[in-house]
């Protein structure tokens, strides 16, 4: 099972129909989004299908993937991490390594004589990082043994090591670290929660983790706007943003960070009417959110949605 600290709960966004223009403020020549379902020459049009309840998955963890997914998610887009042993007189020691990931997301290592002696067949861990936006740094660290695979897996494990780094290594200097529990953080001087190893081993990296990073540059870079009206919109604030970015995208939402006009910076979770499972879908979705968000600034169209209540206050670092 896995343990939960206290999260924020925000609703589902509740999309309906509209019948007005695309909104201009989206630099297509700089990211171009797929049409809308049902988008036709002639007016502009753009249907939602309304969403009458909030998003439900056996995965979803208050409109956010579960600590597990985002473990899985963050070791798959990493190759470099904190290998932690004790040594022989009892001293814990940290040092740098590249792993890679086998289908279940066992950490697979590269040691060299000098390392693989002070650490196999000792209680260890790897820590991991992943930088988003240069803004937050979600964290997981997993607890288990390190060993040497038996001869059968370890020709596996080369194959695994082989399609991460494009070249080949010596398989007597491949190591397993076994999953036995792991602590996921959202952030530096963030509150972690325990993730057991057979919620970790069975959860799925998130679908839209190889593109994220490159839509979410592209937005901030050329969508501001756009990102402030997301945030002044679909966020319920009783001030008008005056900066925003977006942190990252997952198949149920994305993160947003903004600050007000006295200077304080809050973080936000913004969901999809619906899940997505790919690229197409994720630019649909902003797509359509666009423009209704547009419309709505406009007073052409009501805000005819439940907006995210939950507002996370960022104490420690800037925007």
């Amino acid at each position: 099972m896995t343990t939960h600290l206290p999260t924020s709960s925000l609703p589902s966004t509740r999309l309906s129909k509209v019948a007005l223009p695309f909104s201009k403020s989206w630099n297509r020549a700089q990211f171009t989004f797929p049409k809308c379902p049902r988008f036709s020459i002639g007016p502009l049009r753009c249907a939602v299908s309304v969403v009458s309840e909030p998003i439900q998955s056996e995965k979803t963890n208050n409109g956010k993937p579960y600590p597990a997914e985002v473990s899985r998610t963050i070791m798959e887009l990493s190759s470099v991490g904190t290998l932690s042993t004790p040594t022989l007189d009892g001293w814990p020691l940290g040092f740098g390594v590249r792993f890679a990931v086998d289908p279940h997301g066992t950490p697979v290592l590269f040691l060299n004589d000098a390392t693989s002696k002070l650490s196999v067949n000792c209680k260890s861990s790897i820590h991991v990082q992943f930088e988003q936006y240069g803004l937050r740094t979600p964290q997981c660290t997993i607890q288990g043994t390190l060993e040497k695979p038996e001869d059968t897996t370890a020709l596996k494990l080369h194959s695994v090591w082989k399609k991460r780094f494009g070249h080949e290594v010596d398989e007597d200097h491949l190591f397993l670290l076994s999953v036995e529990r792991v602590l996921q953080l959202e952030d530096f001087a963030e509150d972690g929660i325990w993730v057991t190893s057979s919620d970790y081993k069975l959860a799925n990296p998130d679908p839209l983790r190889d593109f994220a990073e490159r839509m979410i540059e592209e937005i901030n870079t050329h969508n501001r706007e756009d990102i402030l009206r997301f945030c002044n919109i679909y966020v319920d604030l009783d001030f008008q943003v005056s900066d925003a970015k977006m942190l990252w995208v997952d198949r149920l939402g994305f993160d947003v960070r903004f600050r007000s006009p006295q200077n304080d910076v809050f973080e936000a979770r913004i969901p999809f009417p619906r899940e997505v499972t790919d690229e197409k879908g994720a630019k649909s979705s902003f797509n359509c959110m666009s423009q209704l968000a547009w419309e709505v600034e406009k007073n052409f169209h009501a805000a005819e949605f439940e907006k995210a209540k939950q507002l996370k206050k960022i104490e420690y670092t800037g925007l």
